[in-house]
């Protein structure tokens, strides 16, 4: 499979061959060292054949168990530390045996490009071209393909999983029996066994898992690595079927690796994490990168005192110290989730909490929704994702409002994190389980991640980062952000889009909850007030939107670019995202807004009752799935089959919202009303009363202005540039930094350069705002700011704002 990819487009190949062989469990087992930034140690991978390579659906169980939250509690890695019995396996650098991990002795095997392999072995693998017809049985070797960049690979083995004690278990029926003289296909029908059991056996399986992961190799595999991707090959394993099930690949991060940043935090400490899209975590580890990928893991992770790591995870990891200096956090998932949503961060975080239970906030309070919850009905017949343990099964899960949380940040912003996120957290959390039901997870961390961030939040399992510039917003910038990240947990992963280029599935939801989880959370507001504020911010993003529409390219406006080929892929089950890589995509909003205004045109013409009552049941039925539009739109139109008389197609929403870039026809109609709003007239009426204002103090400038009126006007907006920075620079500095540029106020220009250094995730657009004035002073100013932060700001933010200024 050669891939074609078109460098003046940015696009991103999804290299892995999930057709062949599809990953269903991941090891990892990492070392993290500050001072040469890198990430050290093996991942062991666990996979089944592909659906190119069974029938569909043959070996995919659909039964689903629920979940009791209370077994969680058991410590199930404090059982897994296995000594290491093979001396074939990686060793690990700190001197400690009890977990393979990789480093000490292994060499480094790149060429000048900075690909490695063990060709010397493997002779004549170069590309995955070499990889056999799998319908005919080809002449060649069968290839794995793995997604990974920016990885030096030191070695790749086969896990002699046979050789765990107690594992004959998984040997003993009469289908093993059959045909396992060779101990590979042994080796094989044990892994098949371990990744299918039931999900009431969770534990027993992640135990298995953890003492497959230990065990010794069993002879190494060849392989190869290219720009994006690593191949690897057993000499004379020409099919799936036959190639190996667990593998063991020893590897380290580079220190200019895409998918993590190393930086120091806002008291100047080191940290570490992940930095989400557009690589993921290839540079992290290899790994494959297509949703359809579903996978559950673990992680056991190693880093110097004073050091916490923070991770998806279920269980709240506690350290265990293994040697003096060196500390072992181990986490866990049970619930198969794409490998992009992986998300790790090291560093000296302070865990805040509250001084006292009396100010608790709404930890069992219920948020009522005008609708009744007596319609939140389930879907019959239980629930249709790949079988593990399920919350939504679960009674004591389905009534808990509140998850158990807790917040992470540095030492300097403690006491203001205390102040505002204490509180919120718990409120969004209620108000989102008033609306759809059920936490996919069963507990939150939320991070507050160094200035460099480049998005004001990033949701993944069980761990959300939060940008330090929502928590001087105060409560209303930091809840709004807090409820768009919660409401990921539902659209984006619990339910994942099938296709990455249906973004609007994640982001479309998100915005639009977001409001609905404010109000619901702001119960101290009439309805009628919270729907005036909802109009009124309905504005502000129409704009945002028809501004974004004139200023980009079209290609980039379309919702689902593919159309109707979205979710296909090539016969290995290899794509591209088309612009995957391009840095201006990222800051784009219109998979947002264009997606917020869709599903609320829906909700306005079903009945925002009728609407809510629907997406609840559509969450019931697609958790732990992937989903592609028009998996949502039948199933709306289906459950409410009188909008089709009125209509409402697939098919129209298809072409007036989805697949057409612009602004789609009917938004252009509902925009017309929210100018008419009462909020919206008052603030027109304010701006028209400043403007008259202001025409009258110029009245008399056809007479020339001596030199006192001038000074005297200079003083007067000194003044009233002065008030305003007392008004608007505690809560909502981007607005007063916005309206020092546009009056060239240079007396604000240090809160300027300030802003640009520690709130980066919105202040990437103030470059633009700062050359196209063509001040010399304001200009001098963006250089000035760019040189200091580049070197620690997010690669496409630095590529956005240098395209910017020079």
């Amino acid at each position: 499979m050669e891939t074609q990819l078109d460098p003046s487009k940015d696009d991103l190949p999804l290299m892995a061959n999930t057709s062949h062989m599809l990953m269903k469990h991941y090891v990892l087992d990492l070392d993290v060292d500050f001072k040469s930034q890198i990430i050290e140690g093996s991942i062991v991978l666990f996979f089944e054949t592909g659906s190119s390579c069974r029938k569909v659906g043959s070996s995919v169980e659909r039964a689903c168990h629920p979940r009791s939250d209370e077994t969680f509690k058991i410590q199930a890695f404090e059982l897994c530390h296995i000594p290491v019995t093979n001396a074939s396996a990686c060793s690990s650098k700190t001197g400690y045996n009890d977990f393979a991990v990789c480093g000490k002795g292994e060499k480094d095997t790149s060429d000048k490009n900075g690909n490695h392999s063990n060709r010397a072995q493997a002779s004549g693998i170069s590309s995955s071209k070499k990889c056999c017809d799998i319908e005919n049985h080809g002449s060649e070797d069968f290839l794995l393909v793995l997604d990974c960049c920016d990885l030096c690979v030191l070695k790749v083995e086969e896990v002699d999983v046979a050789a765990v004690p107690g594992i004959e278990k998984f040997t003993r029926s009469a289908k093993l029996t059959e045909g396992s003289e060779e101990l590979g296909n042994l080796r094989n029908q044990i892994v098949h066994e371990l990744v299918t059991l039931p999900a009431d056996r969770w534990e027993e399986q992640l135990y298995y898992y953890t003492c497959c992961s230990q065990a010794p190799g069993c002879g190494e595999l060849l392989f190869t690595t290219s720009t994006w991707s690593l191949e690897i090959r057993k000499a004379g394993i020409r099919i799936p079927r036959d190639f190996p099930r667990a593998i063991r690949i020893c590897y380290k991060t580079k220190p200019e690796g895409r998918s993590v940043t190393w930086t120091t935090d806002q008291s100047g400490r080191p940290c570490v994490y992940t930095m989400g899209s557009p690589l993921n975590n290839r540079a992290l580890f290899p790994c494959q990168e297509p949703p359809v990928a579903m996978s559950t893991w673990q992680a056991t992770v190693r880093a110097a005192t004073g050091f916490v790591v923070l991770m998806s995870g279920e269980n709240s990891a506690e350290p265990i110290q293994l040697q003096e200096g060196i500390f072992s956090w181990n986490y866990y998932v049970t619930m198969p989730m794409p490998a992009s949503t992986f998300t790790i961060a090291v560093g000296c975080w302070i865990e805040v909490k509250r001084e006292s239970l009396a100010t608790e906030v709404m930890t069992n309070d219920v948020i009522s929704l005008p609708f009744s919850k007596a319609d939140f009905r389930l879907v019959e017949g239980g629930c249709g994702h790949l079988e593990s343990p399920c919350r939504f099964q679960n009674p004591g899960a389905t009534s808990q409002p509140v998850i158990p949380h807790r917040v992470f940040a540095p030492w300097c912003l403690k006491d203001l994190c205390a102040e505002i996120l204490l509180e919120l957290i718990p409120q969004c959390l209620s108000a989102a389980h008033a609306t759809l039901g059920t936490h996919p997870f069963s507990r939150l961390d939320v991070l507050i991640v160094p200035s460099n961030f480049s998005s004001l939040g990033m949701a993944s399992p069980h761990i959300i980062f939060l940008s330090q510039s929502v928590l001087p917003g105060g409560s209303h910038l930091c809840g709004t952000r807090l409820c768009h990240e919660i409401a990921h947990a539902w659209f984006g992963l619990a339910i994942g889009a099938r296709d990455w280029t249906e973004e609007w599935i994640s982001e479309g939801f998100a915005t639009h909850l977001e409001d609905v989880f404010w109000a619901a959370a702001q119960q101290q507001l009439p309805c009628h007030e919270a729907r005036e504020q909802q109009e009124l911010k309905a504005l502000l993003r129409w704009r945002r939107l028809r501004d974004e529409v004139q200023n980009s390219e079209e290609e980039l406006q379309v919702l689902r670019p593919k159309k109707e080929n979205t979710g296909e892929t090539s016969e290995s089950g290899a794509s591209i995202i088309k612009h995957g890589l391009k840095a201006e995509k990222i800051f784009m909003q219109v998979h947002y807004l264009k997606g917020n205004f869709l599903l609320r045109s829906l909700a306005r013409r079903i009945g925002e009752a009728t609407y809510f009552t629907f997406l609840r049941k559509f969450v019931q039925k697609f958790h732990g799935q992937l989903i592609l539009s028009q998996d949502f739109l039948y199933m709306l139109l289906e459950d409410i089959p009188e909008q089709k008389g009125y209509g409402l197609s697939v098919e129209s929403i298809f072409q007036n919202w989805l697949d057409t870039s612009g602004i789609p026809k009917p938004l252009l109609e509902e925009s017309r009303t929210w100018k008419e709003g009462r909020l919206a007239q008052q603030v027109t009426a304010e701006v028209a009363k400043w403007i008259q204002v202001n025409r009258r103090a110029k009245k008399g400038s056809k007479r020339k202005r001596g030199q006192d009126e001038v000074a005297f006007q200079k003083e007067f907006q000194s003044k009233i540039m002065s008030r305003l920075c007392t008004a608007l620079h505690r809560h909502v500095r981007h607005r007063w930094c916005e309206l020092v540029v546009k009056h060239k106020y240079a007396a604000g220009y240090s809160a300027v350069e300030k802003f640009l250094w520690e709130d980066q995730a919105m202040g990437v657009y103030l470059y633009g705002e700062l050359m196209v004035n063509e001040d010399a002073k304001q200009q001098e100013l963006a250089h000035k700011c760019f040189a200091a932060a580049r070197e620690q700001m997010d690669m496409s933010s630095a590529k956005v704002v240098a395209e910017m200024l020079f």
